[in-house]
């Protein structure tokens, strides 16, 4: 069977419990069609880039779908219904990713340079040794060049 990536975005104002219960409405639908969902992620409450039907934040959620073409049509037909759902796309792929998806990792990689206190861990994150050290304001001031 076709292998398929499936991303939705459902309204910031939709509590996290509202986004579970479409998605597990979602995977019914796929398993009663003779498909199978082989993974669930929820990505969290993110900005948008641009606002869509005015919100600038909403839940991101990714399936991962393995069925017949008719899943997807059903699933997108059932999300263009919902007036919770904004956006959604479904990528058919050749072979579904093991572990987490790229998202999870960088939320992962965030997380961890947090925890090491800025940038390749370096302390306050904006030290650049391979420049000289500022000039004073008052040199500017008087327009003394000593370099």
């Amino acid at each position: 069977m076709p292998l398929y990536e499936h991303v939705f975005l459902a309204r910031q104002d939709a509590s996290a419990q509202q986004v579970e219960d479409f998605t597990t409405q979602i995977t019914g639908v796929i398993e009663g069609l003779g498909g199978k969902v082989t993974k669930t992620e929820n990505w969290g409450v993110r900005s948008l880039t641009y606002r869509m039907n005015k919100n600038r934040k909403a839940h991101f959620m990714l399936l991962n779908i393995d069925g017949p073409a008719s899943v997807v049509s059903e699933i997108e037909r059932q999300e263009r219904i919902s007036e919770d759902i904004i956006r959604y796309l479904t990528v058919r792929v050749d072979e579904l990713e093991e572990g987490p998806s790229a998202m999870m990792r960088k939320a992962d990689r965030d997380r961890e340079r947090d925890e090491r206190g800025g940038f390749g861990g370096r302390e306050g994150g904006g030290f650049r040794g391979d420049r000289g050290p500022r000039r004073s304001r008052e040199d500017d001031a008087t327009g003394s060049d000593e370099e």
